[in-house]
């Protein structure tokens, strides 16, 4: 089995209700092509570096998954139609990191390392 982190960008009109159905649309397809979800993190909306199709900003969703390639062919396949995505992205990795939340609050992580010490 792969280990991939994909990540995908939705458009900024985009309500919290379809965010979720996408999320679980993909889900499903992860899983239907014998495809395990190790996590799912919803970034939320954030500012893009330049613009994309006239948007600013995005929401951004990211999972890891477990799987062979063709979970991840099938995943693609079905995002370069949805007209709801601006861009996604697939990197294979070696492990996962799933302690470390990249985009938490700031507070949530300093009162983790104050534990920690």
């Amino acid at each position: 089995m792969n280990l991939y982190e994909h990540t995908i960008i939705v458009r900024q009109d985009t309500s919290p209700g379809e965010l979720k159905q996408l999320t679980d649309k993909y889900s499903k397809i992860v899983e239907k092509n014998h495809g395990e979800i190790v996590k799912t993190e919803n970034w939320g909306l954030l500012n893009l570096s330049y613009l994309i199709k006239k948007n600013k900003k995005g929401s951004y969703i990211h999972f890891k998954i477990k799987g062979k390639g063709n979970v991840i062919e099938e995943l693609e396949k079905n995002e370069a139609i949805d007209k709801k995505l601006l861009r996604y992205l697939t990197v294979k990795v070696k492990k996962f990191n799933l302690e470390t939340n990249y985009f938490g609050k700031k507070e949530d992580s300093e009162k983790k390392e104050s534990i920690k010490n």
